[in-house]
């Protein structure tokens, strides 16, 4: 027998996205929040920077919305950004409502750095962790809630439609099928609403700040049930991570090159100012651009990253959490640079939504990294994309409240059938497949990118397709599979869309046209379109 759950709101992810939403629904709710592991265990925890939001009397929204269109390249949403600049003062003052204790100055008021792109000190910030105290502070918070049961290890399948099920009328979601990994056992949650907030796919990449969760569930899940995509090839690469064989790719902070790091090759000279005229603080895009140019010109593994001209009480105040991992690793900060390296870091694309975070699926959401706002067009800013989360979920929350008497409850779901299929025999299959993918989505889709890489990643992204088809099919399901099949489906519209711009764009450059269109387009993907889905539009 199945097991089965009914809930009014099913939020599949507990990051900041998922998280805010099930605190800003009315309390006379029943609502799920699904994590693929502990609660934490997500992006929002990783996240050092901080949000960006107008909150000095020299700043000003005008200020935030242009420095956003410029990096975003041409293609933001302007009415997206004043909509989520205008609200950011209100989601910085929810946050402190519930708790989340920010880095204060000397007058006791929120203390605020600079980070790449922004023209004025508007990022609030919890020292250098400040995901750590937003996701433990929202996790509290929801612990207390009784309305909202948490649900942790449980993996999303597939989403679960009324024109999968055969009903006629407009298609709704109306639940998903979930994996339980301590049980094994797929089950049934119904729903009358369902967000996703699963974050981006930035492991499909060989080199990555993000944890193991960042699969692209939400996006491939969306995709398969019906939901256009947007602008996947457009996938920020974090200039700056720890470059260290045991460190997984520790993420170090853009602000401390806000604060003044200076990023050096291993002979001690600069050379950001070659590029740039704003040096360390240009945009990430450039930053990791000429990082990575500057490693292929001389064969070297890494750049450093220096900010021992700083006092040592300087630096351990404003970066404790970086100056005690690097410890860990042998590396003083105080007194000499770090070795740094470029890394998967966020998925500006997403699927499309309103600014209600509605996608094209009635009654289905797409929140935080998940979704295609028009925020960020072709690069984000940093500290923005928190800042969206908080944003787009209270968008979200208001939307679901508002048709709440109109939606009828989820109606009966067919339970998982598993009869057919058998334990797999060679989970070194799944392994295999998810190395290649990874590997050759850095060699062929990563930084610099070139058509004739873009076909051969593409090619090899099919024959995994089939492979993975194949075994689905036969097979139990298993977290590993679920995940390779996310991340292989994403992969391939990160490809499809990169294919489509023929142009360098933000995050997306290619070698084949290093130049800019003189008109701007959002490269869109429809699900069932020939050829290949695809389609451009303004």
């Amino acid at each position: 027998m199945t097991t089965t759950y009914e809930h009014d709101v099913l939020i599949i992810g507990s990051g900041a996205a998922g998280l805010t939403l099930a605190l800003n629904l009315a309390p006379t709710l029943r609502i799920a929040v699904l994590s693929k592991a502990a609660l934490t265990e997500a992006s929002t925890y990783y996240a050092q920077g901080g949000v960006a939001a107008v909150l000095d009397k020299t700043d000003s929204t005008d200020s935030h919305v242009q420095d956003t269109l410029v990096a975003g390249a041409g293609l933001c949403h302007e009415d997206s950004v004043k909509l989520t600049v205008e609200h950011g003062p209100e989601a910085v003052q929810w946050l402190v409502d519930q708790g989340v204790r920010f880095t204060l100055d000397e007058a006791e008021h929120l203390h605020l750095t600079r980070e790449g792109g922004h023209s004025h000190r508007r990022i609030i910030h919890a020292d250098d962790a400040t995901g750590m105290a937003i996701s433990t502070t929202l996790v509290q918070r929801v612990r207390e809630c009784s309305h909202i049961e948490l649900l942790e290890d449980r993996v999303a399948v597939d989403l679960i439609t009324t024109r999968k099920l055969g009903q006629d009328g407009d298609n709704r979601v109306v639940g998903a099928y979930v994996l339980n990994k301590d049980s094994g056992e797929v089950e049934v949650f119904r729903a009358r609403f369902v967000a996703l907030a699963t974050g981006g796919a930035s492991k499909a990449y060989l080199y990555t700040s993000n944890p193991d969760i960042a699969t692209g569930d939400g996006i491939a899940m969306a995709w398969r049930a019906g939901c256009r995509v947007a602008n996947m090839e457009f996938n920020q690469f974090h200039p700056t991570c720890l470059y260290h064989p045991q460190a997984k790719s520790f993420l170090v902070t853009e602000a401390m090159r806000g604060e003044g790091a200076l990023l050096k090759l291993p002979d001690g000279t600069r050379f950001m100012p070659r590029f740039d005229e704003r040096a360390e603080l240009a945009p990430r895009d450039i930053v990791a651009r000429a990082i990575d140019y500057e490693m292929k010109r001389l064969g070297i593994r890494c750049v450093y990253l220096d900010i021992s001209h700083k006092p040592a009480e300087f630096i351990t105040g404003h970066f404790p959490n970086i100056h005690r991992k690097c410890l860990e690793f042998g590396i003083d900060i105080t007194r000499e640079p770090i070795p740094v390296v470029p890394a998967a870091h966020f998925t500006c694309g997403g699927v499309m939504v309103n600014h209600h975070s509605e996608t094209d699926i009635a009654n289905l959401y797409a929140i935080g990294e998940t979704s295609f706002t028009g925020l960020h067009g072709a690069n984000r800013m940093a500290s923005n994309s928190l800042l969206e989360c908080f944003v787009f979920a209270m968008a979200a929350a208001r939307d679901i409240d508002s048709k709440l008497a109109a939606t009828e409850a989820a109606p009966a779901c067919p339970d998982w059938d598993a009869s057919q299929v058998r334990d797999p025999d060679e989970d070194v299959v799944i392994l295999h497949n998810w190395e290649e993918l990874r590997r050759f989505m850095w060699d062929y889709v990563g930084i610099v990118r070139t058509t004739k890489r873009l076909e051969r990643a593409l090619h090899r992204v099919e024959l995994l397709q089939a492979e993975i088809a194949e075994y689905y099919s036969n097979y139990r399901v298993s977290a590993n599979l679920l995940e390779l099949r996310n991340l292989v489906m994403v992969s391939e519209l990160i490809i499809r869309c990169a294919l489509m711009r023929k142009e360098s764009r933000g995050l997306h450059y290619t070698l084949d046209y290093p130049g800019l269109n003189p008109v701007s387009w959002d490269s869109v993907l429809v699900p069932g379109s020939d050829p290949a889905g695809l389609a451009l539009v303004s």
